[in-house]
């Protein structure tokens, strides 16, 4: 309950509400679920909140299992006194509770222990207690075997041992621990004899700035050169600032030994504090910056993700290629491969009249509906020379991101749905796909791999296919998914499914046909009572014999439509049909326990507009007609682009010339941006001037300054 509150309080939330989301967390429910159905008992919370309600109560579920384990070891050591005890059960920072422990934790054998067992204990509690240097007996201490050799020697163990102790002293350290984290400077140097082998990192040779106010991808950006081995980084405050912070707090205040204790405090932070909290302070700038890198690159797969799809249209799709021809498919409304073949209407070859002969044959045959061209090396020529066929004037030829689609092709999941085709056919099917629909086909891809993240190669791998995988189930469950025709990878990513039994679901679609009603995912093996109530109401079935199976309505409301449509005197067809029917119903009198006055309106939502796609309609973009290289950019010129990536310095944009424009954090907008996410998002339409153009780097500068983006 202790952590119930404290997870309440840190999220400013109801005791009573984090209890509820927490028990029907342990129930099984996910988070898609909760946020959708359980509206009544989380008080409308959204899945953001209701996953950090779970995450915060797991972190302070870790510190409780931490705080045990320190508290045993003390204690099984006879050295766990009840004001010690009440410390740790009180600490709530994890930093804090280790330096608590540190003084019991076993670690090797330092300077200060070594001292002890010459006998120098004594020595150090005379110097701690400020006792006159000439009262103390000096040959006590050294001269006998096993002693110190000399004074001088009995005094540097002395201090060896108030050093530990000023070292492990928990003010000590939270004190120095603040410092190193608001005042160090964080340095980078080029390692010696590897400068010019380094000069992709020369933007970091000899730097100093404040580490707290270090952004993101630069700290990245070092991290990796030290991790290569072209940079040195160092992370220190000033060191009269650290003295002073250091004199101030430690234990030892003996103004007998001034000049001892002035060499104890330099000692002690340069051989012991300052090599720590460096450590520390590096892992956390380090954990930060993932932090931010992932948060970015979740915002930006998101958003991706959520691209408006065109729809089922039967497809023409064509992967460009200049040496090697460019691979077409063709693809039924549901996405399935209906016929392959090669083209070579680029240079060298310029074979257009074949080129035109096959694609006229295609568009014929298949009653194509629209055109997806690869963004690739040839895709604005390949997108040119189709959009000049008479047989393609009245239908949409559009250019489609390709990024991953190569990683797709080689992947076992291609390999499983298309074992008999190679790369390049399976290449152009993805192509298809994502024009009709973005978020069923990026799916199967590592979400890594998809090319909208920054330095996603350097954060925690761990942490970033978490979040990564929390947003696809995000997206995946606020679209909802054709239970008949969805694939395994999507399936997966539905609440309450997983890799097993989706594959159960395919297998039993492909073993006895179409699924008829929602109610037959309970013949499927893996997937019991639990595992339907989770899932159903994200799964739809056009065309099935219960209309409601289209629709985001949970059956678990089906007996409750059963009523409004007798209680109207229709049926549950024309229901759909007229659904301002039931406004003329007090929906007061509905209210139950899972069925408050937010589900009734969701439900009359859906009646309105059954199976609502949340994402925006789908919106044709045509790059510049005569740009269509580097070599044709000017400064000054605008033009239209499309925003590829967003990143924390910056945003990139594709504007059809094979090499994305970076319109600088400071080029974004004209007020200052904090973030840019806050102005641009992934697959955003845009207009840029083009700043400066660097031909032999491959480099453009763009703005969005001054321009209407209306």
């Amino acid at each position: 309950m202790t952590n119930i509150k404290e997870t309440a309080g840190l999220l400013s939330l109801r005791e009573q509400t984090v209890s509820t989301v927490l028990e029907m967390a342990a129930e099984g429910a996910t988070v898609p679920f909760m946020a959708r159905y359980r509206k009544e008992k989380t008080g409308n919370l959204d899945e953001v909140v209701i996953s950090s309600i779970i995450k915060t109560y797991e972190q302070l579920q870790e510190l409780d299992k931490r705080r045990g384990t320190i508290l045993k070891s003390i204690e099984s050591q006879g050295k766990l006194t009840e004001q010690l005890k009440q410390q740790i059960q009180e600490c709530r920072d994890p930093a804090v509770l280790e330096d608590l422990y540190l003084p019991y934790k076993q670690k090797r054998k330092t300077r200060g222990m070594a001292a002890v067992e010459k006998g120098l204990q004594p020595l150090a509690d005379l110097i701690l207690n400020n006792t006159d240097p000439a009262r103390i007996e000096k040959t006590k201490f050294y001269g006998s075997e096993g002693q110190a050799e000399s004074w001088d020697e009995a005094l540097q163990g002395a201090s060896d041992i108030l050093a530990d102790l000023m070292n492990e002293d928990s003010s000590v350290r939270q004190n120095m621990r603040q410092l190193f984290k608001e005042k160090s400077l964080l340095f980078s140097k080029p390692v010696k004899g590897k400068e010019e082998e380094g000069q992709k990192y020369r933007d970091y040779f000899n730097r100093e700035e404040i580490s707290a106010r270090t952004p993101s991808h630069r700290i990245l950006a070092m991290y990796r050169g030290a991790e290569e081995g072209y940079l040195k980084l160092k992370i220190r405050p000033e060191e009269d600032r650290a003295m002073s912070t250091l004199h101030r707090s430690s234990p030892v205040h003996s103004r007998r030994w001034d000049g001892f204790v002035e060499d104890l405090e330099k000692d002690c932070y340069k051989r012991l504090l300052a090599p720590s909290l460096e450590t520390e302070q590096k892992k956390n700038l380090k954990e930060e910056a993932d932090r931010e890198a992932i948060r970015v690159f979740a915002e930006n797969l998101r958003v991706l993700l959520m691209e408006p799809p065109l729809g089922q249209k039967a497809t023409l799709a064509i992967d460009p290629g200049l040496r090697t021809g460019c691979k077409l498919v063709c693809l039924s409304p549901e996405g399935k491969l209906l016929a392959h073949d090669v083209i070579y209407p680029l240079q060298p070859h310029g074979k257009t009249d074949d080129a035109m002969g096959k694609i006229r044959k295609y568009v014929n045959e298949f009653g194509i509906e629209s055109v997806a061209v690869g963004n690739g090396t040839g895709g604005r020529e390949t997108q040119q020379f189709c959009l000049s066929l008479d047989c393609l004037k009245e239908i949409p030829v559009v250019l489609v991101n390709e990024s991953g689609a190569s990683i797709y092709s080689a992947s076992e999941t291609a390999r499983k749905e298309f074992p008999d085709y190679d790369l390049t056919v399976r290449g152009a099917v993805s192509i298809g796909r994502r024009l009709m629909d973005p978020l069923a086909e990026l799916v199967k891809l590592d979400p890594s791999s998809i090319g909208v993240g920054q330095y996603q190669h350097d954060v925690n791998q761990k942490l970033l296919k978490e979040a990564l995988d929390e947003v696809v189930m995000l997206c995946v469950n606020s679209v909802g998914v054709e239970l008949n025709t969805a694939s395994e990878q999507l399936l997966s990513y539905v609440s309450g499914l997983n890799a097993r039994t989706a594959a159960a679901i395919v297998a039993y679609r492909d073993e006895n046909g179409a699924f008829k009603s929602r109610n037959d995912l309970k013949k499927v093996k893996g997937v019991g009572a639990k595992c339907f109530e989770q899932a159903s109401g994200f799964l739809r079935i056009r065309n099935g014999k219960n209309p409601l199976d289209n629709t985001g309505i949970h059956p678990e409301q089906y007996p409750f439509i059963k009523e409004l449509s007798t209680r109207l005197g229709i049926s549950i067809d024309n229901l759909l049909k007229t659904p301002e029917a039931v406004e003329s119903l007090p929906l007061e009198q509905f209210v139950e326990e899972n069925r408050g006055m937010e589900t009734l309106r969701d439900i009359i939502d859906e009646l309105k507009q059954p199976g609502r796609d949340p994402r925006e309609e789908f919106s044709f973009f045509e790059f510049e007609k005569d740009v269509n290289s580097i070599e044709d950019l000017q400064e000054e010129m605008i033009l239209p682009g499309i925003v590829t990536n967003v990143t924390a310095f910056g945003a990139f944009v594709d504007i059809g010339v094979h090499q994305d424009g970076l319109v600088h954090i400071s080029q974004l907008a004209d007020r200052y941006v904090s973030s840019p996410s806050d102005i641009v998002k992934v697959a955003q339409k845009v207009k840029v001037k083009i700043l400066d153009v660097d031909i032999p780097r491959k480099r453009i500068s763009c703005s969005m300054r001054g321009i209407d983006q209306n």
